[in-house]
């Protein structure tokens, strides 16, 4: 039987086989570098896509904070436009009180009745007169307490006068008593 030598054969199946492995090692390296690179650009293209999507967004939120401040800023105005026109209305609408006030006061005066002071703080009246007699300075409070635009009348001193027969009977008396509107339903008994 011949002896065939396999070993050199063996030694370069090896080879082959080390250099295709090396070969196929190196192709798989340079793939998964290629792929690595390519998913790096993928990603790398994703961000800066998202950076100008964010851009713009933030370009569009401070215009959209620009319009919202404008807003803001026209409603203050519309508001305060508002109020002075309520202030006017008011102040339109108010104008005539003061007359129905004194219309009212005239009305309210008995005969034999002088007022001598009158004085307005916020919607309160002082009063200060003189009267013939007590009587009248009564009928002078339940005429204020009947009208709708008076009320509360209280009367603070009487005091009478003595001197001469023409002041005989006759009194001084001073009063408060609070204004009010008709229509604001303010309670005449407070």
């Amino acid at each position: 039987m011949a002896r065939i030598n396999l070993l050199p054969w063996r030694e370069e199946y090896r080879r082959e086989k080390k250099q295709e492995f090396l070969t196929q090692l190196a192709g798989v390296c340079i793939l998964a570098a290629l792929i690595c690179y390519g998913w790096m650009q993928s990603v790398d293209n994703a961000i800066a896509s998202q950076r100008e999507r964010n851009a713009i967004l933030d370009n569009e939120i401070k215009l959209l904070s620009k319009k919202v401040e404008e807003i803001q800023r026209l409603k203050k105005e519309r508001r305060e436009l508002l109020d002075r026109m309520r202030v006017i209305q008011d102040l339109e609408g108010k104008r005539s009180i003061i007359v129905h006030y004194f219309d009212e006061f005239a009305k309210a005066v008995p005969d034999g009745v002088y007022i001598t002071s009158l004085k307005r703080s916020g919607n309160v009246f002082s009063i200060v007169g003189v009267s013939e007699s007590n009587n009248r300075i009564s009928s002078f409070m339940r005429q204020l307490d009947a009208s709708d635009w008076f009320s509360d009348p209280n009367l603070k001193s009487v005091k009478a006068l003595s001197g001469s027969d023409d002041e005989e009977g006759q009194a001084t008396f001073a009063m408060d008593l609070k204004a009010v509107l008709p229509d604001s339903g303010e309670n005449k008994d407070g």
